[in-house]
């Protein structure tokens, strides 16, 4: 196959390609405004959520770890 066959064939592959995409994205359900709106909502309230369980429950853990070093550093390691 010699390159002018090949970057025909590339062309055409190419075109057919978009035209493929094209077709497809006729097909997508796309989200409403109101819809993103209240997704984005419920995602920022969620994140916000579990970051404040999640540094609750790290501060806890870093005092209860700090009483269990001191304890032992106090004691004399036993």
């Amino acid at each position: 196959m010699n390159p002018a066959d090949k970057l025909k064939d590339w062309t055409q592959k190419s075109r057919q390609f978009y035209s493929d995409v094209r077709s497809e994205m006729k097909k997508v359900s796309w989200p409403g405004r109101q819809e993103v709106v209240g997704t984005t909502i419920v995602v920022v309230v969620a994140v916000f959520f579990f970051g404040l369980y999640l540094g609750l429950v790290d501060y806890l853990l870093s005092l209860g770890l700090d009483r269990v070093l001191r304890y032992f550093t106090s004691t004399g390691g036993a």
